[in-house]
């Protein structure tokens, strides 16, 4: 048995290698921000997170618990992929990163997890 990878991973590896310097300038892009009241070393903030996500065409969503989507009404709504929605719905679904975020921030306080406020998790660190 030998510890080589297949001939044509390694021929693949050396073609990228050889086309590299004619590829474009890598960049990077923030596609996810999260934002909680709970301090980062709280073994709860993931549950009281809400995530602000980059959708494509400068548009964000605004993500709590893996499928409710807020709306610009204030509201969250089940479904988050945008197949499954019209142009309606994505453009009340969807912002700029300035607005995403403070969207986020305005509703970061209310979330309650299983009956538990923001307020309670906090408590809940005094022990």
């Amino acid at each position: 048995m030998t510890d080589q990878p297949p001939a044509w991973y390694r021929a693949a590896q050396q073609r990228a290698q050889a086309e590299a310097p004619n590829v474009p300038e890598p960049t990077a892009h923030a596609v996810e921000y999260e934002v909680s009241c709970l301090p980062d070393d709280d073994l709860n903030r993931h549950l009281y997170a809400i995530r602000v996500q980059y959708r494509g065409n400068s548009r964000y969503a605004v993500i709590r618990l893996g499928d409710l989507c807020l709306g610009a009404d204030g509201t969250w709504d089940h479904g988050v992929k945008e197949y499954d929605r019209g142009d309606a719905w994505l453009d009340a679904h969807r912002f700029d990163l300035d607005t995403a975020l403070k969207l986020a921030k305005e509703q970061a306080p209310l979330v309650t997890v299983n009956g538990r406020t923001v307020s309670d998790a906090l408590r809940g660190r005094d022990g």
